[in-house]
């Protein structure tokens, strides 16, 4: 009996740590789009798992990392080919080709922050109030200097054969000001997703680390970052 109790708590172990996301600290360093710097070694990869049958076979993944002074992300993913016309920041990214990123450093306060880059380098930077499901984002005021983000894309395509994207980005803490538990420490716990959109098809094709079967912005269904 306490063999197979010891089993089922063991399981239960497993399971609970496939929700939460381990982060490590490292010193700062140079991003390059593909995430070469020895740093990188400190995380594992992570899954962007396919969220529907048009995202089956175009594997997607992603590392995170923190700093003193900020948030290091690095995604990749396989694709048929660079599907968006968006050639300027700032706008509707996700009706094409896109990485989306979604800090939520307090789970008990509605507001969260949303990055989204293209594969041509474009970004959307929002801060999201979302309240009972009513939400809308907001641009950063004074987006320069030490509040701007650091960003650098990679693409590998060769006509006629598969190629991937990937998108390696630094997100100062400063940017995150005012949300809660920022800068972020050993111990800390925020939440968040990381998802992926493409429409090489005509066809939305969705990836997500969190499970959420309708809108990203679902934030109570986010999963847990364990800052190390």
């Amino acid at each position: 009996m306490k063999y197979y109790l010891f089993l089922l708590l063991l399981l239960s172990a497993s399971l609970s740590a496939q929700d939460t996301l381990l982060v490590h600290y490292v010193a700062d360093f140079p991003i390059d789009g593909q995430a070469t710097h020895t740093a990188w070694q400190k995380s594992p990869w992570y899954a962007l798992p396919a969220r529907n049958e048009l995202a089956k076979g175009l594997d997607s993944r992603f590392k995170i990392l923190y700093s003193d002074r900020g948030m290091y992300v690095y995604l990749e993913g396989k694709d048929q080919k660079v599907t968006t016309t968006f050639q300027n920041d700032f706008e509707d990214l996700y009706q094409a080709d896109v990485f989306e990123v979604f800090f939520h450093t307090n789970p008990a306060a509605p507001v969260y922050f949303e990055y989204e880059i293209n594969p041509l380098g474009k970004e959307l930077v929002l801060m999201v109030p979302n309240f009972q499901n009513k939400f809308f984002g907001w641009l950063p005021w004074h987006y320069e200097g030490d509040r701007k983000v650091q960003k650098k894309v990679s693409l590998n395509h060769n006509v006629g054969t598969p190629g991937s994207w990937s998108a390696e980005i630094f997100i100062p803490f400063t940017l995150l000001t005012p949300l809660e538990n920022v800068p972020a420490k050993p111990g800390m716990t925020w939440k968040g997703n990381f998802c992926r959109l493409d429409y090489d098809t005509g066809k939305m094709a969705k990836w997500s680390w969190s499970p959420l079967p309708g809108t990203f912005h679902d934030y109570k269904k986010y999963g847990v970052f364990l800052f190390k």
